[in-house]
């Protein structure tokens, strides 16, 4: 018998192949504790199944799904600026329930909200943001790019005869409600460094309680673990491990108590067979948030499971289905009047129910 090589590969600019063996293997980039009920709200019950290797099938339950809260991504990147102070003001305008927001550390140590790699992504200067003072960072306008225009028409920037800076982690922290949860997307390496800083700011605001922290890469899942008080997602590799091991495999892995723990909703995917004679590939859209890969996380304990790349109603239904905490969204405006239209008719979310089978 032939032996043949299945690999799952995530659609993303970097990929890492794992070794292969005779079992199906899952191949996708590398990447992304806490307190349960800091989103507002108890996390919904249980599933009881305690099993470890063993499919987990969520149990049928007569109360209505939550309605999962609102997680403004950078603040809002389609209604302002993203990681800007006019977006995080837009986002809590807007409902958003938490905000999250993308560190990097500038030239001189300071923790700045800035996500691209260059300046001349979103701003009118050019280079890392590590190559600049904050000083200096303050100087660029940072929604030189910003566009607000509608699909098809003249592209125009509103920001560029009104000028918004780049903040500090400390001025975003100022500018947030205490009682506002933020998310710390560390974006830079190496992680030491930024963690250190980050940490320095978060102690001295006494801001520990009311901050998590993430990030694709896990080094920063270690630097942080040196801070008692530090709050962390659970690493990428960990949450990505845990949904295909569930969804394709039917082993359940639950996490610890209070872990928090994110991924997309919908991953375009290329699944990719080799064998003997060659190799085939077909493309996919894979939903690892499901039903058994949702029960198997609340399996054991109190949970928070947060969908990424929520942005319309049939998106959010399907969050509030499975019973998902919370969902990070592009547009706060949009997202929040879903929502309020969904709380008061939630009919459109209403569980799909199973055809009966043939007789």
């Amino acid at each position: 018998m032939s032996r043949r090589r299945f690999t799952l590969l995530l659609l993303t600019s970097t990929s890492v192949t794992m070794a292969a063996s005779c079992a199906p293997t899952v191949v996708l980039p590398p990447g992304m504790a806490a307190n349960p009920a800091a989103i507002g709200g108890t996390p919904p019950a249980a599933v009881t199944d305690k099993v470890a290797t063993r499919p987990v099938v969520a149990k049928p339950t007569t109360s209505p799904p939550p309605f999962p809260q609102l997680v403004a991504h950078r603040g809002g990147t389609k209604d302002k600026p993203e990681n800007t102070l006019v977006a995080i003001e837009s986002a809590l305008a807007n409902h958003a329930d938490m905000i999250w927001l993308t560190v990097q550390l500038s030239a001189d140590g300071v923790p700045v909200l800035y996500r691209p790699t260059d300046l001349a992504s979103l701003t009118d200067g050019k280079g890392p943001v590590a190559g600049m003072t904050f000083a200096r960072l303050q100087s660029l306008n940072a929604g030189w790019t910003f566009t607000d225009s509608a699909a098809g028409q003249p592209a125009v920037y509103p920001y560029r005869a009104h000028p918004v800076r780049m903040p500090s982690l400390r001025q975003a922290l100022h500018h947030i409600p205490a009682t506002v949860p933020v998310v710390l997307d560390m974006k830079a390496l190496p992680a030491e460094a930024q963690a250190e800083a980050v940490a320095k700011v978060l102690q001295e605001e006494g801001a520990w309680g009311r901050v998590l922290i993430y990030s694709t890469e896990a080094a920063y899942q270690r630097a942080f673990s040196q801070y008692p008080k530090a709050r962390v997602f659970e690493s990428r590799d960990a949450t990505r491990k845990r949904l295909v091991d569930v969804s394709l495999g039917g082993r359940c892995d639950a996490p610890g108590n209070g872990t928090w723990a994110g991924f997309e909703l919908r991953r375009n995917v290329i699944v990719s067979e080799t064998f003997t004679l060659g190799k085939a590939e077909t493309p996919a859209v894979a939903a690892l948030w499901n039903p058994r890969s949702v029960a198997c996380y609340r399996s054991r304990n109190a949970v928070n499971l947060v969908a990424f790349g929520v942005n319309d109603e049939a998106a959010y239904c399907e969050a509030m289905r499975l019973g998902l905490d919370a969902v990070m969204v592009d547009s706060p405006a949009r997202m929040s009047a879903i929502r309020a239209r969904l709380q008061a008719s939630p009919a459109p979310c209403a569980p799909t129910m199973p055809s009966a089978p043939d007789k």
